[in-house]
């Protein structure tokens, strides 16, 4: 059963919920997919982490065979090649790693190199194995560490929660593609409908069952919930807005490992989901 978390923005919930969830379930996988700034460990302070590089391949040239044809120029989209001064040049930061350029080169001037953009971690804390993506400074595009992410999920796992990043771009698509069911995490402000409604449109087009956290809730009216209910979404829970949760968030603790309320809370939200998937 894959869950995928997602927010319209950072600072949402995203990663109170998902790990969370991981946390009252009875075994479960957790993957941070917000390879740019993972933070799901800093809660579970994984044991005997592993690591593994990620790597993509990028073009090289072979310049006793490049005659200037600039065919691979014309081909690249990206900009990434350009013929300055008798000499191709390759752009890595901008290469989208397609291959394409060396198949249209035909004095096959052009090959492929591996570079490493990041790694995955790999470690375990009590009853959650977690799996961490990291993008180095300065990459394009994490999509091919979510790839490598995704594939560490065993067949037949109760529960594997993937921590998506935020928004709605191409990494979120991909975090996203093959998960059972998407829970959206919507804080009670004008804002954070807008925020929302981005990334319920994003599961719509992908047509995944669905559902909705609302956090920091208070007293009083609550645009989000209000959206929901436009919108014929079921509310998977609330999580209040308290001092005391907030204190054992910014400590890095892990609510359910720490307060019997909480553990009820994110206990009872995992019932649901897992109600809503086998529907």
């Amino acid at each position: 059963m894959k869950i995928a978390v997602l927010s319209g923005k950072g600072g949402t919930g995203k990663t109170l919920v998902s790990v969370n969830l991981a946390s009252a379930a009875k075994k479960s996988i957790y993957l941070d997919c917000d390879v740019e700034e993972p933070n799901g460990h800093l809660f579970f302070k994984p044991q005997d982490i592993e690591t593994e590089k990620v790597s993509i391949k990028i073009p090289v040239v072979d310049e006793t065979l490049c005659n200037g044809c600039r065919k691979c120029i014309d081909f690249c989209k990206f900009n990434a090649l350009a013929y300055i001064i008798n000499k191709l040049i390759v752009f890595d930061e901008v290469c989208h790693s397609c291959g394409g350029c060396v198949l249209f080169c035909p004095e096959k001037a052009l090959s492929e190199k591996e570079k490493v953009i990041g790694e995955v971690q790999i470690g375990v804390s009590e009853n959650v194995v977690v799996i961490t993506g990291v993008l180095n400074t300065g990459e394009r595009s994490g999509v091919p560490i979510i790839k490598k992410l995704l594939q560490g999920i065993p067949v037949g796992i109760e529960f594997a929660f993937i921590d998506c990043p935020p928004g709605s771009a191409c990494i979120v698509m991909e975090s996203i593609k093959d998960a059972d069911y998407c829970i959206l995490v919507a804080e009670p402000t004008l804002f954070g409908v807008h925020n929302l409604n981005m990334v319920y449109e994003l599961i719509k087009l992908f047509d995944k069952p669905h559902g909705v956290v609302l956090n920091k809730c208070l007293e009083g009216e609550n645009p989000a919930e209000e959206f929901c209910l436009k919108k014929n979404i079921n509310i998977l829970g609330r999580i209040p807005f308290e001092s005391k949760l907030g204190m054992l968030n910014s400590n890095a603790q892990i609510l359910v490992r720490e307060n019997q309320k909480y553990r009820e809370i994110f206990s009872s939200m995992l019932q649901t989901v897992a109600k809503e998937v086998a529907m």
